[in-house]
């Protein structure tokens, strides 16, 4: 009997390795025998350790928007990987290959086209990030999160499926989550989210603003690694984390409020949550622009509030704060009749379409 065999690929940052866990507990009742590869030193490895899939690590190399000798010297890190993935899919013969993106799953991607295997990619921003453009010729699916994109991709490639998410996150007990930061239930629960590294100007303006705050919430902030504020641990009604993992689903169940960066994959699992939310997105001068679209197209559903970070002071943060409790209830009636489509399904069924196609 042929084994049914799929390559899952993406790296450089959480958003795009963990939607590629997420379809694990599908593609393991469809029968497939799963294998990752992504960045020798990435976080994508860290992450897969956990779980009992195979990895295989291979070089990064970066295609950078600006001038930098590392482009050059990058060129041959990723000649190497695209020779080594190249090999690896010869010798393991997926029936499909899967790419969640991030600069790692070129090689995979290209290589997987000279071996003639079909490939599926995933775009989770509104706009393609560069190393989706540079596989999208070499895939027969693009798989979108949201309807916005298919006009970057083209109809004939372009599959509107959503984003897979695990569903840990909405097994929380908000009475777990009170007890682990020694809440009461008298103030409603405002959850920070500045990413893995933190959002420097979020955690500046919030500790700036925590004697109104505090007045109004109880307060979460997970402000990233090494942005402890030492001064500011006895602070009542305010606790400081670096990074959580297994208590995030109780956090999330006690919250009222997340004030979140507009990443794709967290502010879908704040609507999977359907938790009233103010977005901050990085700025343009920090990034290719992705979050603002993000986090606009969700402004534009009417399930989002946006305070852009050039604008965000104390004033405007408790000014957006009380625009978002006065219009709560019209937030929380969009955050209920959002679509209920089932990412995982949909993404599975294009996975399987792509195996049964193959030619």
């Amino acid at each position: 009997m042929k084994i049914k065999r799929i390559i899952l690929t993406g790296g450089g940052s959480s958003g795009h390795v963990t939607p590629n866990l997420a379809l694990l507990p599908q593609l393991r009742k469809k029968g497939y025998d799963i294998h990752y590869v992504g960045s020798a030193k990435g976080i994508e490895k860290e992450v897969i350790s956990t779980t009992d899939l195979p990895f295989y690590g291979i070089p990064a190399g970066k295609l950078r928007r600006y001038f930098s000798w590392r482009n050059f010297t990058d060129i041959f890190r990723i000649l190497s990987a695209t020779i080594r993935s190249f090999l690896l899919i010869r010798r393991l013969r997926p029936q499909v290959v899967f790419s969640k993106g991030g600069f790692v799953s070129c090689p995979v991607v290209w290589s997987a086209w000279l071996n003639r295997i079909p490939v599926v990619i995933h775009e989770s921003d509104v706009t393609p990030g560069l190393a989706n453009r540079l596989s999208k010729p070499f895939a027969r699916k693009v798989c979108l999160t949201f309807p916005e994109s298919e006009q970057y991709i083209g109809s004939t490639k372009a599959v509107v499926t959503g984003l897979p998410l695990r569903d840990f996150l909405m097994k929380g007990d908000a009475e777990n989550g009170r007890a682990f930061c020694q809440f009461d239930e008298q103030l409603p629960v405002l959850l920070i989210i500045g990413g893995s590294q933190g959002a420097q100007k979020i955690n500046e303006t919030i500790r700036m603003a925590l004697p109104s705050l505090t007045s109004r919430y109880q307060i979460v902030h997970l402000c990233g690694k090494g942005k402890i504020e030492e001064q500011l641990l006895g602070v009542e009604g305010y606790r400081q984390f670096e990074y959580i993992n297994e208590e995030l689903p109780d956090l999330f169940a006690m919250t009222h409020i997340v004030i979140s960066r507009a990443g794709s994959t967290s502010i879908n699992e704040i609507k999977q949550l359907k938790k009233l939310n103010l977005l901050i997105p990085l700025s343009k001068r920090s990034s290719r622009g992705d979050q603002i679209l993000n986090a606009r197209s969700f402004e534009q559903q009417g399930i989002s509030a946006v305070l852009m970070e050039e604008a965000l002071t104390v004033e405007t943060l408790l000014d957006a704060l009380s625009d978002l409790e006065a219009k709560s209830d019209s937030y929380r009636r969009q955050l209920n009749q959002g679509s209920t489509i089932d990412a995982i399904d949909r993404v599975i069924d294009v996975l399987e379409e792509t195996v049964n196609n193959r030619s």
